[in-house]
């Protein structure tokens, strides 16, 4: 399957004055896509706090710096806004990772997850999903990075900002099916031949380079 990636504009946010300026545009959406990322911890006594929040429009994706930012008060309030609707995959993941830096009530959201099941899908992570509707490849080669990292690298960055556009593209493939019943049910993605190109994804991302 031919690899697909975010292709529109990025917008790295760490200061407070960029914050109030991507809120100002996301507060004028009527649905998002979200997701977070975490540095990951190879010791079972070291748990790190969610560093990155990815909310994305098809053309635009916001990557907020929590671990410079935190969740001040005006990101919480769109979190727990009604007037905007946010998608993502395991949110419940998501939620419990952004509570442990600031407790709040997420507002109008779905669980694509669930939306999945009523059409009869069976592969539920992103990869899988993405894969059988759009017979598309997400990377993953850039998941185990260092997202505390002092700069992130456009590789972090348009992976990052992947995973939360590709939730806004699987719920409008999803409202295409309400609207137009048009879906079948058809043979999955080969899971043998998806898990071999992860794989090498993350061999290739752990070679040193140069």
């Amino acid at each position: 399957m031919p690899r697909v990636q975010f292709e529109g504009r990025i917008e790295v946010v760490r200061t407070r004055a960029d914050m109030v300026r991507a809120l100002r545009f996301l507060r004028r959406q009527h649905v998002v896509g979200i997701d977070t990322e975490t540095r990951p911890s190879f010791s079972a006594d070291k748990v790190y706090q969610v560093a990155l929040l990815q909310v994305s429009t098809l053309d635009v994706c916001f990557l907020f710096r929590l671990n410079y930012l935190g969740l001040p008060e005006e990101l919480l309030d769109f979190l727990s806004s009604d007037d905007c609707l946010k998608v993502g995959l395991s949110l419940r993941d998501d939620i419990r990772s952004l509570c442990g830096r600031a407790s709040f009530s997420m507002g109008s959201y779905m669980e694509l997850q669930q939306e999945a099941a009523r059409y009869g899908l069976m592969d539920r992570s992103l990869l899988k999903l993405y894969a059988n509707l759009f017979h598309q490849r997400i990377s993953k080669r850039q998941q185990l990075s260092n997202w505390e990292a002092k700069e992130l690298t456009d590789a972090q960055k348009v992976y990052a900002a992947t995973d939360a556009w590709a939730c806004l593209k699987i719920y409008r493939c999803f409202e295409n099916f309400k609207k137009y019943h048009n879906y079948k049910t058809i043979s999955p993605v080969d899971e043998t031949r998806l898990q071999e190109h992860v794989v090498q994804d993350m061999l290739a991302a752990s070679l040193p380079h140069g």
